[in-house]
């Protein structure tokens, strides 16, 4: 579930999220509703209220210099002189942009060009010696020259009536494991490996499109539902020269089954070599992974790494660098109940652990520099989880040491050699600053400085980072208050809460963050985290498992009660949207939550576990049949007789992703409970939210106008 989120472990930016889709234009009555004008006004002055000190620098290769754009002029940074030197005026728009610091990873590609769409894979892939061109063609893998001529079938036996296709994937597969190939060269360009998939026993859904025209369509797609049949999955390797084809033994021998390590298999590639083919495999449950090799000639494959975590799930994608060497490799693991970094090679020995964190986590691999024998990371140890830090540590894993300030959030990106970093450093209320600091954390220079000078001119009111207890009664959490720029303390403020909620996926954040602009209608914006959030180790998180609906929402509700003794907050009158996961969020507090939650705008949410797919949903739910009370208390359906406020509910009639059905089901649901609420439909459109305008009209009418309503006390 991209848009629910398979690894968010970036906060998206709070009122962003939930309106990705929506079209601009206003409603009808919203131009002559109180705050409109304000919010007019003011949208354009805030976006621009402050000049940020944030660059994105692009490294020479030698690491001798950088270049980066600052106010309207492209600048080149020497290391040597440590002076940058204005070397043009700035690129427009489609011009050159930044690098960001991490990276790494296999199999995620390659082909370049246009992406595929969402689910889907590319077609085809052109050999590393631009020699051969394998591609998908009618269900079977086909070969030709890169030009296209001298076809030939690798596969015959594909078809759309046996439900056997080669060369492409699942449409799970694409959304919820990231696999956007499905067909992969050997460095060698001698070999060729590729996806077989057999979804006979996968029921197809069924989903009308083209429905604003005279005649519509229908999609069908091969959808597993939780607890219903997966697609069988293999994976074959073509030899070129042999012109023969060996089927890899991904499940070492074991049928497919729910227990079978290799129930799912992806994150497919080669190693460096191309003496095996590398890929990570799971059980159904998830709770299993190994990173595996496997011989392009027997079929045998080896397990080099095995994960398993009992007590929820394993994220499926860790990350993973290789050294030069191609044999030595940095993995990323939750073991300990804490993310960590381990050296391995891939004979499966475990050559050193690089990090052993028991309070926080690492984060990201920043740069191996092999010449010095050292690992530059980002960690969790800020003066909050939230706020990373640069580390460094040899590759014997010993000389951990921090080497940025932990009251500042670091964006961290190194030059190739090592030698010399630019750090980004802010917070959600301390606009960014850009130094260049060496090896020790020392910093050599001071690039940009964020200008905030229209920002104090205009008054506008920094947003607000408060902590809470998370239902449990002791975990701290974090949210975030915006404010209009005429706020008035003794007043009273309803407020909205934009949420998402889905497991790794965080509201908040320490990168800087201005007012939001719909804060103008006379709102109050939120923004609340739950024990979903990553970066507070494994064990909170499982607190989440097979229970969606619960815990992140019991959470999030306690921290709209945390502001209730605030005399601006009018407690009465909250309201909570989303989108996706944030639409189930906003439709479960609501009817869980109803003396916290007086509105809700709900989009495309996904209403009851059952209806979405199997990867994403049982990953963190496991089957119904196993766990028919956590879907039964996960489903909105459960608990609308408690419905009190107003609700909203919108989805799009060509949602591929979470099904028409879900909000169909919420409604029929409602209305057997006799209950009021709203629905907008957006015809022939995917997975989107509602028009933002439309949705302020709902929120400014079910809450009371902020002009009349806004009331000294």
């Amino acid at each position: 579930m991209k848009v629910l989120c398979s690894r968010a472990a970036v906060a998206l930016p709070a009122m962003m999220a939930a309106l990705l889709w929506t079209p601009l234009s206003a409603q009808d009555r919203l131009k002559s509703m109180p705050g409109y004008d304000q919010f007019q006004k003011m949208s354009g002055e805030i976006a621009g209220s402050v000049k940020l000190g944030s660059i994105a620098a692009q490294w020479k290769e030698d690491g001798s210099s950088f270049e980066y754009t600052w106010d309207g002029k492209r600048y080149r940074y020497d290391v040597a002189s440590r002076q940058p030197t204005v070397i043009g005026d700035a690129p427009d728009a489609t011009g050159r942009g930044g690098q960001g610091f991490g990276g790494g990873g296999r199999g995620r590609g390659g082909q370049g060009g246009q992406q595929p769409a969402r689910g889907r894979q590319f077609d085809s892939a052109e050999s590393p010696d631009k020699a051969l061109k394998a591609f998908y063609k009618d269900r079977n893998v086909w070969l030709s020259a890169a030009d296209g001529s001298n076809a030939v079938a690798l596969t015959t036996d594909g078809s759309e009536k046996d439900r056997i296709k080669y060369g492409t994937a699942s449409w799970v597969y694409g959304e919820e494991l990231a696999q956007r190939s499905a067909m992969w060269w050997s460095p060698d360009s001698t070999r060729i490996a590729y996806y077989r998939f057999d979804e006979k026993q996968v029921p197809d859904y069924y989903l009308q499109m083209n429905q604003t025209q005279v005649q519509d369509t229908l999609d069908v797609e091969a959808y597993p539902k939780p607890g219903k049949p997966n697609p069988v999955v293999d994976l074959f390797v073509y030899d070129v020269r042999a012109k023969k084809a060996v089927q890899i033994d991904v499940r070492d021998g074991k049928p497919f089954d729910n227990t079978a390590v290799g129930h799912y298999v992806y994150n497919v590639s080669w190693s460096a070599d191309g003496r095996e083919v590398l890929l990570n495999r799971t059980n159904r449950k998830q709770n299993v992974l190994e990173f595996a090799a496997c011989s392009p000639e027997t079929g045998h494959c080896r397990a080099i790494v095995h994960e398993a975590w009992q007590t929820g799930w394993i994220e499926n994608r860790p990350e993973l660098r290789f050294l030069k060497d191609g044999k030595r490799f940095i993995w990323e693991s939750q073991r300990n109940g804490w993310k960590n970094f381990y050296l391995y090679d891939l004979s499966g020995k475990l050559i050193a652990p690089l990090t052993t964190h028991t309070t926080f986590e690492a984060e990201n691999i920043v740069l191996v520099d092999e010449a010095h024998n050292t690992l530059y990371y980002t960690a969790r140890d800020g003066d909050n989880f939230m706020k990373l830090q640069l580390h460094r540590v040899g590759l014997d894993g010993k000389g951990d040491k921090r080497l940025t300030d932990p009251a500042l959030m670091h964006s961290i990106n190194p030059s190739p050699d090592g030698r010399y970093f630019v750090d980004v450093a802010q917070t959600h209320d301390t606009a960014p600053v850009t130094r260049v600091i060496d090896q020790d954390g020392t910093v050599i220079s001071e690039l940009a400085k964020s200008d905030t000078s229209k920002f104090d001119q205009l008054g506008l009111k920094k947003v607000e980072m408060f902590t809470y207890l998370a239902a449990d009664g002791k975990t701290q959490l974090h949210g975030l208050i915006h404010f209009p720029s005429n706020f008035d303390p003794s007043k009273k403020y309803p407020a909205l809460a934009s949420v998402y909620g889905g497991p790794a996926s965080a509201a908040t954040s320490e990168r800087f963050t201005l007012p939001s602009t719909m804060a103008e209608y006379g709102f109050l914006i939120l923004s609340l985290d739950s024990r979903a959030v990553p970066g507070m180790g494994k064990r909170t998180l499982d607190q989440l498992y097979l229970k969606l609906g619960q815990t992140e929402i019991d959470d999030m509700a306690e921290g709209v009660k945390a502001l209730w003794t605030r005399p601006y907050v009018d407690k009465n009158r909250v309201g909570i949207f989303g989108t996706s996961y944030g639409g189930y969020s906003a439709a479960m507090e609501i009817v869980r939550h109803p003396d916290v939650f007086a509105a809700a705008s709900a989009s495309s949410p996904p209403t009851d576990w059952r209806n979405y797919d199997t990867i994403y949903t049982e990953r963190y739910m496991w089957i119904p049949e196993e766990n028919k009370e956590g879907y039964d208390t996960g489903a909105a359906m459960t608990h609308v007789s408690n419905l009190k406020g107003r609700l909203l509910i919108y989805y799009g009639s060509a949602d591929n992703n979470v099904h028409p059905s879900n909000s169909m089901q919420l409604i029929k649901a409602l209305q057997q409970a006799g209950k009021s609420f709203e629905v907008q439909v957006g015809p022939d459109q995917g997975h989107s939210g509602v028009n933002s305008q439309r949705m302020m009209e709902f929120f400014i009418e079910a809450l009371g106008s902020p002009k009349s309503a806004v009331g000294t006390r």
